[in-house]
């Protein structure tokens, strides 16, 4: 994957005279930009690549001569070998043992808002299973007999065979961002952001399944979520999500099966809420009348306030976003016309607005919003710019549409202190220097 990249003050931004000659007319506005960063970097030069170039593309290269491999070499298909950069990453010395740690998602080598099945994030509290899906079995059950008139069990057969519904939306770890909270602790977008990924999700809404076992929904309040893993994950689920159609129990995910690390064969989709709600190898849903204070919303996944209590059952995951490219680590290697591109992402619903700036947040400029633009999704913003060899500080800041705005470190800091970990959705700054590199800074 191509480095590339960016820099600095409002002046950097396009004109109105340049965004409008872009979008009459992109590729000459392009043409204009490269030329003159080819002229920058000297006439000599510039014709010596050109015509080394030329010669170049008349020397067929051997896949333009000859056979290639036949249709059926691969059963299941796999990225180019020239892509195998691109991959999850843990980070080293998070946790004791790799079965209860994370593989981070590299944001900054995707595009558009669908995360490749391969390349979405993990999280897991004892490992992953790869469960015989003939053997899997949802129960749905009471806390008393009166919630519900008919417990269930559910074979993956008879799930497959409801009607079902296929969605796009994003998850994102309580936990992503968490070592940034008191400084710039990690130098990659893939390490700061990289617990958050996009899919379409297919499966049964819980409603149905709720609806087929007689749930009484004026009493019952809450359902608890269990999975199948060594973990003993539990999570309290409001009856308010669950009634608004939702939440499903999935096992498609972007068109095929879920994958085993992702909770193969079933798994809770909670769109908006934090993933450790999003419970694996789903196994059992209990409906009750009362929040349930399983271990991983009581002494876990909790957020601890200035004043040292812990604030509990914080799910929703607030509006935030980020950009992606230029991101720390990556290098720019030439001035003149670049592309800012990121994700913008709200528990609430759908992304309003996201504005850019380039001078560490004095003046912002509104990107723009590529769609589909969905509730509870990761929408692609992009705005153009200019390099003129300065330094420069990136910042992008969102809007949801409930009017909700991501907050800046210091306002977040004001309400949350430094010493938490849990739902940091403060705006990230990325810093370019003048040698091109780009870094993880606070300000």
């Amino acid at each position: 994957m191509l480095n590339r990249f960016i820099q600095r003050a409002p002046e950097h931004f396009l004109s109105r005279e340049q965004i409008h000659e872009v979008r009459a007319g992109r590729r000459g506005f392009l043409a204009g930009a490269f030329a003159a960063a080819a002229a920058a970097a000297g006439h000599a030069n510039a014709q010596g690549s050109a015509a080394e170039g030329d010669a170049n593309i008349l020397n067929l290269p051997a896949h333009s001569k000859g056979l290639g491999q036949p249709v059926a070499a691969r059963g299941y298909g796999l990225p180019s070998e020239w892509e195998k950069n691109l991959q999850r990453r843990e980070s080293p010395g998070l946790t004791r043992i790799g079965q209860a740690s994370v593989s981070f998602c590299p944001l900054q080598g995707l595009f558009g808002i669908i995360t490749p099945s391969g390349l979405h994030f993990e999280r897991h509290h004892q490992g992953w299973w790869d469960i015989d899906p003939s053997k899997h079995r949802l129960m749905v059950n009471g806390s008393d007999d009166s919630l519900l008139k008919r417990p269930m069990v559910f074979g993956m057969d008879e799930l497959m065979r409801l009607p079902n519904v296929s969605r796009m939306h994003f998850i994102e770890c309580g936990a992503n961002t968490g070592m940034e909270w008191g400084n710039a602790a990690v130098p990659t977008v893939q390490y700061t952001h990289g617990m958050l990924s996009c899919s379409e999700f297919t499966g049964v809404p819980l409603r149905t399944l709720l609806e087929l076992c007689g749930v009484d929904f004026k009493r019952a309040k809450f359902i608890l979520a269990e999975g199948a893993d060594g973990s003993g994950m539990t999570r309290t689920i409001p009856m308010s999500l669950v009634m608004s159609g939702e939440v499903l129990v999935a096992y498609g995910q972007n068109g095929e099966m879920l994958r085993p690390e992702n909770g193969y064969p079933l798994r809770l989709v909670v769109p908006g809420v934090q993933g450790v709600s999003w419970v694996k190898y789903l196994r059992r849903i209990e409906v009750g009348d009362m929040p349930y204070g399983a271990k991983d919303e009581t002494i876990h996944y909790v957020d601890l306030m200035p004043d040292g209590l812990h604030r509990q059952y914080t799910s929703i995951q607030e509006v935030k976003s980020v950009v992606t490219s230029p991101s720390g680590g990556q290098v720019l290697l030439q001035k003149g016309f670049h592309n800012v591109t990121g994700l913008a992402w709200s528990g609430r619903g759908k992304i309003r607005r996201v504005d850019v700036s380039v001078d560490g947040g004095r003046n912002w400029t509104q990107a723009r919003l590529e769609g589909p633009v969905l509730s509870k999704c990761l929408t692609r913003f992009n705005a153009d710019f200019v390099w003129d060899g300065k330094p420069a500080i990136f910042q992008s800041r969102a809007v949801d549409e409930t009017g909700q705005i991501q907050p800046t470190y210091n306002e977040l800091r004001k309400v949350r202190a430094s010493r938490s970990i849990y739902h940091n959705n403060a705006i990230q700054s990325w810093s370019l220097e003048e040698n091109g590199e780009v870094k993880n800074v606070q300000v």
